[in-house]
């Protein structure tokens, strides 16, 4: 900083292996360091390629329409649950065993309906032949024939209902077995075996099975950030379980409400899970790429910041400097930083000393 009129000029003074020289140049000039001083050290400013982006706020999702709750058909006592939490479970696996009499009432009305078909279609036969020897009249005839018919109709319901509860018409016992609708993995379960279910009536499900192998990621965009986002726009998200890994995917729905609260839209990224590492409810953020550009980009630890301002100190020859003042843009990582005004590319900034060039300085 320029040494203000009035002030004694301090002397020089060494720090290790530094000389500091008292500072008695103005802000933007000129200046040149003593040829023993020591602890500078200079990078050039380079052009290289930037990608803009967004970085929206969002968490890891199970795809609902790949989530099952599974509900026994019927309400009766359990006697084993087979799974447990973070099981896999393929389609047709046993989940649950359970004693119902609601099983033995679909068996008894399948066997009764069975046993009135196979006697009204023999009444049917009767009739028949009774009527083509005119016998009886074409009414009795073709009341016969409703009767088989009604008779059929309900030996093929009492059948499809053995078939919604997944018992085979030779089944023998109350007991009935649960499986597994799909393949997944088993999120929750909420039954133990001795207990009573309700089957449909419940409040909760016997337990949950979701299919990870395709998850989403559900960002929070807000409102003056609408307009940057698309659907099908490229998108790389990374979730705090694994910082250094990427998953590639593109928007693929924004909500077509606002959250009045928050002042957000939800987009949905949806991405490929095969090695199930993406855990619903992970904290993620969904960076959307929106184009690559050149620019001009200097180490971080170059750049000095007082208030709101920026600059650098550029070395103009051997052991000269001068302050550059600097307009920022963004960061590139955590180690370089865009310079969009005040340098140009091949400008030789200092990178490690800048700090002691405030006050290491000599007018020419």
């Amino acid at each position: 900083m320029a040494q203000a009129a009035g002030e004694p000029v301090a002397g020089p003074r060494v720090e290790g292996d530094r000389l500091i020289l008292p500072d008695t140049s103005s802000t933007t000039g000129e200046f040149q360091l003593r040829e023993d001083a020591r602890g500078i050290t200079v990078a050039a400013a380079h052009v290289e390629q930037l990608t803009d982006y967004l970085d929206i706020a969002g968490r890891v999702a199970a795809d609902p329409t790949r989530v099952v709750h599974v509900y026994p058909p019927v309400g009766g006592r359990l006697e084993t649950v087979a799974v447990r939490p973070a099981d896999r479970v393929v389609q047709g696996q046993v989940l649950a065993v359970l004693a119902s009499s609601d099983v033995a009432t679909a068996l008894a009305t399948y066997r009764q309906a069975r046993a009135d078909a196979q006697v009204k279609q023999q009444a049917v036969t009767r009739a028949q032949l009774l009527y083509e020897h005119n016998i009886i009249a074409l009414r009795d005839y073709q009341q016969a024939q409703a009767d088989a018919a009604a008779s059929g109709a309900a030996l093929e319901s009492a059948a499809e209902r053995l078939t919604l509860l997944g018992i085979d018409t030779t089944h023998s016992t109350d007991e009935l077995t649960v499986r597994a609708p799909r393949a997944g993995v088993v999120t929750d379960v909420q039954g133990a075996a001795g207990e009573y279910t309700k089957s449909l009536d419940n409040a909760s499900s016997l337990c949950t099975i979701a299919d990870l192998s395709t998850v989403w990621a559900i960002g929070d965009v807000y409102e003056q950030d609408v307009a940057s986002v698309r659907v099908g726009d490229s998108t790389d998200v990374t979730v705090r379980a694994y910082p250094n890994d990427h998953w590639r995917g593109r928007i693929a729905a924004i909500s077509s409400t606002l959250d009045t609260a928050t002042r957000t839209l939800k987009v949905r990224v949806v991405l490929r899970n095969a090695d199930l590492r993406l855990k619903p409810d992970m904290f993620a953020t969904i960076r959307v790429i929106h184009a690559i550009r050149t620019a001009l980009v200097v180490p971080q630890v170059a750049v000095v910041r007082e208030g709101t301002t920026a600059y650098v100190f550029v070395r103009t020859a051997v052991g000269r400097f001068a302050r550059r003042s600097i307009t920022l843009g963004r960061a590139a990582d955590s180690n370089r930083v865009e310079v969009r005004a005040g340098l140009v590319a091949g400008d030789s900034v200092v990178v490690d000393g800048a700090e002691l060039l405030r006050a290491v300085a000599t007018p020419l």
